[in-house]
């Protein structure tokens, strides 16, 4: 790819991260019925997940939410890249508390044993600011994503 098609892309991914954003602002992009925990997403909950995403997450997972190249091949110590949170990943096959359990306590908080890169945002991130970046991710998922993880979710708080 030329320098020109490089600096072209990351300018339209720029547009399209900022038109998202001002969106969201707006309360014009949050899908209808979007809850975490229960509660209904608003949307400054939304904008204050992007720009906490952005500060504390997409330096691994993406500004994009694409992940890390080959998310699903063990690194060269054994541990698996950052996943994507966009509809590609497996994020959306998560019931909220267990996405709110891994970014609060660590992967291994959900999965005993399990080494991952991805620290315990406890004690960094207030529970609120965990649930706002969450918020967010879920907000940019399509609606089969969403209507798949909503179901997963209440399954998941049926059987607590």
């Amino acid at each position: 790819m030329t320098r020109i098609g490089l600096v072209s892309g990351g300018v339209l991914a720029l547009v399209a991260g900022v038109a998202t954003w001002v969106m969201a602002a707006e309360g014009q992009d949050i899908p209808e019925g979007l809850t975490f925990l229960g509660a209904p997403v608003t949307a400054d909950q939304i904008a204050l997940g992007q720009d906490l995403y952005a500060a504390n997450c997409a330096s691994c997972h993406g500004a994009n939410l694409e992940g890390q190249p080959d998310w699903r091949r063990r690194t060269e110590d054994g541990r698996m890249p950052a996943p994507p949170h966009d509809a590609s990943g497996h994020t959306w096959r998560h019931a909220d508390r267990q996405l709110f359990t891994i970014t609060r306590l660590g992967v291994g908080a959900a999965v005993p044993g399990y080494e991952s890169d991805m620290p315990a945002y406890e004690g960094l991130l207030s529970d609120d600011e965990i649930a706002a970046i969450l918020a967010f991710i879920k907000s940019t998922w399509p609606e089969r994503e969403r209507e798949f993880q909503a179901e997963v979710t209440a399954n998941d708080e049926d059987g607590s």
